[in-house]
């Protein structure tokens, strides 16, 4: 399933099916993207992530990174390495004596994207506590700070429903609890039992939220309650927070480690 061409080409044409939030949109005009950038995780088993393409967030962050998280992030190979089969593993690990560790991944200062199609094919944790994400934040996160620069949750699950995905846009007036959300909920299975691609198509004017390749969720300028800063260059990140505001804490049934495997992550420009 992989490739690794530096200039892809693809064309899209795509229809709406029943879902979980679905705005009335019954067919998306045929589009075409050609691949800017992508990691596939290729390399020998326990190795790290390709150190041109990644960096880390690394300590437990001041009151836990904003939410009350429980785990410290770590660049350890325990939670965070290539699996030698083309995938990386992210790792929520609890120790013995009761502490947690995982990893979050970013491009922050190696590469960002303003518009376009980014996905990546993933199959998330579960458990009680656990809370794996695939977002992104503006470029100008230390200049203006949260949420001035912008969020985008491409993929953010509660570890308790495995069989919802959020999709949600943070920026200035329209953040935490009031951020702008939509759910999509598979029936009769969980994300962690399968890959799953998680994407969206992004332009001046609109973030379209997708699961394999189904729009759920289309954002607009006129949905935000705020200044819409969603006009500048996003970096990516990668990560499982353990606890916070938005899961709550795990229990004495959460599965650790709870491990997120990445198959690809993948950016295309619209031509």
């Amino acid at each position: 399933m992989k490739y690794l061409n530096k200039a892809i080409v693809i064309s899209t044409l795509l229809f709406t099916v029943a879902g979980c939030e679905v705005d009335p949109i019954q067919t998306l005009p045929e589009r075409k993207f050609e691949l800017v950038w992508s990691d596939e995780f290729d390399g020998d088993s326990g190795t790290a992530p390709n150190a041109m393409k990644w960096t880390y967030d690394l300590g437990t962050g001041q009151n836990g990174w904003g939410n009350n998280e429980l785990q410290t992030y770590t660049n350890n190979r325990q939670n965070v390495s290539i699996d030698g089969k083309g995938n990386l593993l992210i790792k929520a690990i609890k120790d013995n004596t009761g502490k947690y560790t995982s990893a979050r991944l970013k491009t922050e200062g190696l590469f960002a994207q303003k518009y376009g199609k980014i996905e990546a094919r993933i199959k998330t944790p579960t458990g009680t506590g656990i809370w794996p994400a695939f977002w992104m934040l503006g470029s100008n996160i230390r200049s203006v700070g949260w949420p001035f620069c912008g969020e985008i949750d491409i993929m953010e699950q509660k570890g308790k429903y495995s069989n919802i995905n959020y999709g949600t846009i943070h920026g200035p007036g329209y953040a935490g609890g009031n951020a702008i959300s939509s759910q999509y909920a598979i029936q009769n299975n969980r994300f962690d039992n399968d890959f799953y691609i998680y994407g969206i198509e992004w332009s001046e004017h609109k973030i379209d939220f997708f699961v394999n390749n189904y729009l759920y969720k289309r954002i607009t300028p006129a949905d935000a309650t705020g200044e819409w800063v969603f006009d500048q260059t996003f970096f990516i990140l990668l990560n499982i927070a353990v606890g916070g505001n938005f899961v709550g804490p795990p229990n004495e049934n959460t599965p650790f480690p709870g491990s997120m495997t990445v198959d690809y992550v993948r950016v295309y420009k619209e031509l």
